[in-house]
């Protein structure tokens, strides 16, 4: 019974790559490893920018940065 969770920044992504997503996992899962798709559940959790960091940044602030840096050029 495999689970497979997959976080991604809550940024658009739509329905349709979810379920690519979604689908795409099962059948790698059940290519490689001969794991049933009735019993793999895959978990797609959309997390605010605010509560992702990186580099000691969150990336609403890093984006922000990033987009201040543009505009200057």
């Amino acid at each position: 019974m495999p689970y497979v969770n997959i976080r991604v920044t809550d940024e658009g992504v739509t329905t349709e790559q979810k379920l690519q997503l979604i689908e795409g996992v099962t059948e790698l899962l059940s290519k490689v490893l001969h794991k049933d798709p009735a019993t793999t559940f895959v978990i797609i959790d959309e997390v605010n920018t605010d509560n992702w960091g990186l580099n000691g940044e969150n990336v609403t602030s890093r984006r922000r940065r990033e987009a201040a840096g543009k505009a200057v050029i």
